[in-house]
């Protein structure tokens, strides 16, 4: 009887081991934009692709809107291990030391799509992602979000537009320049708060891609919206390095395969998603549209570039050249 009590009791042990070893591993990713942008979707593709190519043995909770951690909040939450995947814009990584990144806030750096995924898909890209290694960070890929306008309750055309405008931004010390080398007031702040902040007047304006601003409805609380698409915003998809690897070998080359589609998706969907919605506030009627000149962007262009010169010491000569290097840019031509 007490052989039988034993050997039952065995077997329920090797039961729940079998059960536990079943359970999925989590996988949070959390990003503070709405689903239905460009990174919104991509998040959403990865989750259907990793749970369908790991065939369950992974589970992926997205979390957006900044419902589980803000910009400020997150990268913090993934090297404790609280969170596994992000995708933070690329100017979050000045304040973890990786200056390096941000080389991609530089105004009118990239011409184009063309030119940036000579950047993002070739060895430049590459060789930044290591950067993040001894933070504890693994990058896996770049995801376009697109090139930025600028919105205010004034008319911006011309440099001098900007003067005296308090203009939210992102944290970095680049998009810091970029501001006040047009003469407006840079002003830090969460993605999350910036509707209500452009709202009551505590900023005058700001610059996003197109779908940032629409699915934001910032659209609606500023009178103007100029295509400047001078400078970019990106993202860069990140695991904590630990949990990334620590994965059995066949379940990490599943979500390199999932993360490889995604990637493709996200950054086919890019353009026209901004097409799409500087469409939709068209036809909002709340914001003024306002297309530039051949000449007035080359004004831009030539009050914004200098900002190269001036952040080569912070970000890094080198990879400024580089970035030269791969799009064929020549800043001297401005001049």
């Amino acid at each position: 009887m007490k052989l039988k009590m034993m050997i039952g009791a065995l077997a329920l042990v090797a039961t729940m081991g079998v059960a536990q070893a079943a359970e999925p591993i989590l996988l949070k990713f959390s990003h503070v934009v709405a689903e239905d942008t460009p990174k919104g979707k991509g998040a959403l593709k990865f989750k259907e692709l990793a749970e369908k190519y790991t065939e369950g043995k992974v589970k992926v909770e997205v979390y957006p809107n900044s419902t589980l951690y803000k910009d400020k909040e997150e990268l913090d939450a993934l090297q404790m291990g609280a969170v596994q995947m992000l995708a933070p814009s690329l100017a979050k990584f000045g304040p973890l030391g990786v200056r390096q990144f941000e080389v991609f806030d530089l105004p009118y750096i990239f011409e184009g799509y063309e030119d940036l995924h000579k950047v993002t898909y070739g060895p430049v890209g590459k060789k930044l992602f290591a950067e993040l290694e001894p933070k504890g960070i693994k990058g896996l890929a770049y995801w376009d979000n697109g090139f930025k306008v600028f919105s205010a309750n004034r008319p911006l055309r011309k440099p001098e537009d900007f003067k005296g405008l308090k203009m939210r931004i992102q944290s970095s010390k680049v998009l810091e320049a970029q501001m006040r080398a047009l003469g407006a007031i840079p002003q830090v702040m969460a993605f999350s708060e910036v509707y209500q902040a452009l709202q009551t007047g505590v900023v005058d304006g700001t610059e996003n891609p197109p779908s940032n601003l629409y699915t934001q409805k910032m659209h609606e609380v500023q009178k103007y919206v100029t295509l400047s698409d001078h400078g970019y915003l990106g993202y860069a998809v990140i695991v904590n390095k630990r949990f990334w690897d620590g994965l059995p070998d066949e379940v990490r080359a599943a979500l390199e395969k999932a993360m490889e589609e995604a990637t493709v998706y996200a950054n086919d969907i890019a353009a026209e998603e901004n097409a799409k919605a500087i469409e939709a506030v068209k036809a909002a009627g709340t914001s003024e549209i306002i297309t530039l000149s051949a000449e007035e962007k080359l004004a831009l262009k030539k009050a914004l570039v200098p900002v190269h010169e001036q952040m080569s010491g912070r970000i890094g000569r080198s990879v400024i050249e580089e970035v030269y290097q791969a799009t064929g840019f020549d800043p001297k031509s401005l001049r």
